[in-house]
């Protein structure tokens, strides 16, 4: 049987169903259905020259990898591929395959940098060290349930004088202060890489147009008629649920405003039928993983990213 390595096709149904199955397989705690899968392909930054790959075998699809340059970064020559191979496809060359090509693109387009994120498995450790990286910093995946009532009894936290919850929903006419809410925060997000918000136009095409984002769940705290916090929240159509960020601005941290945003998105989506909720943290990220394990979220694997430099 022969792998080879080919350009996803977005617009192909097969295509779509089939990275889309890879992923939830082998990373069944992020949220990914075919139309996310087209949405991502179309819509992320020209800048970041997205592209997708497959590894093919005999006609299906077994591996998948996404490789851009960070261009929301102020580093310049940073690229990422993140590639990730059916659990019971594994051994048979896919993995190496996509990392070639990926590599072989990246270094082309003048990335010094790579950045990649694996489970933290023996197998994958090995494979990324064979490959020259070295592992960056950790973050956990971590898994709620909703069906059986494990989220913490009434009452939640009070809302503070001047504060008021409201949802995504509120802002469709002008979704520009959740914009400016989202790159405030994305500038303290622990991790490897910074990141920079700029160009609203692609914020809403990319983020705001997502088909995962769910508005009437993600739960926006404001303040003074600005939002200050939040909690963005994916679904997939069907039973789960995603927190895709959580974030206070700096000058009203330390009032429980992201603890509380989240605990009511948790709510809503329980009586609207939700049974999982998964969530992700940098493994330093302290106070957020203290509000998930208040929540009662529970640790369901560890990812790692590595980083290897070029030339």
């Amino acid at each position: 049987m022969t792998v080879l390595v080919r350009d996803l096709r977005p617009d192909v149904p097969a295509d779509a169903e089939g990275f889309a199955r890879v992923r939830r397989l082998a990373l069944p705690y992020i949220l990914f259905t075919p139309d996310s899968v087209r949405h991502t392909a179309a819509h992320v930054h020209p800048a970041a020259r997205f592209r997708p790959l497959v590894a093919e075998e005999d006609g299906e699809i077994i591996g998948t990898a996404q490789v851009h340059l960070l261009h929301d970064s102020p580093e310049p020559g940073q690229g990422a591929l993140n590639i990730y191979v059916r659990p019971d496809r594994t051994g048979r060359g896919a993995g190496r395959l996509l990392a070639r090509v990926a590599e072989e693109y990246l270094a082309d387009l003048g990335a010094t940098r790579l950045l990649a994120w694996a489970l933290d498995e023996p197998g994958n450790r090995a494979f990324a060290e064979r490959h020259g990286y070295r592992p960056g910093r950790g973050a956990h995946f971590l898994r709620l349930d909703l069906a059986h009532g494990t989220l913490p009894p009434p009452p939640l936290p009070g809302i503070p004088p001047g504060v008021e919850l409201r949802t995504a929903a509120d802002f469709a006419a002008d979704p520009r202060p959740l914009f400016e809410l989202d790159a405030e925060t994305v500038r303290d997000e622990p991790g490897d890489v910074d990141t920079e918000f700029t160009d609203y136009d692609a914020w809403v095409e990319e983020v705001w147009h997502h088909p995962l984002l769910n508005r009437e769940l993600t739960v926006v705290a404001c303040a003074d008629g600005r939002p200050v916090a939040f909690t963005v929240a994916y679904t997939d159509g069907g039973t789960r649920y995603s927190t895709a960020m959580t974030g206070t601005v700096r000058a009203h941290r330390g009032r429980g405003l992201a603890k509380l945003a989240k605990a009511h998105s948790l709510y809503r989506a329980r009586a609207a039928g939700i049974t999982e909720a998964f969530t992700g943290n940098d493994s330093g990220n302290g106070p957020m993983l203290a509000i998930n394990k208040w929540l009662g979220y529970a640790f369901r694997a560890r990812e790692v990213r590595y980083i290897r430099g070029l030339g």
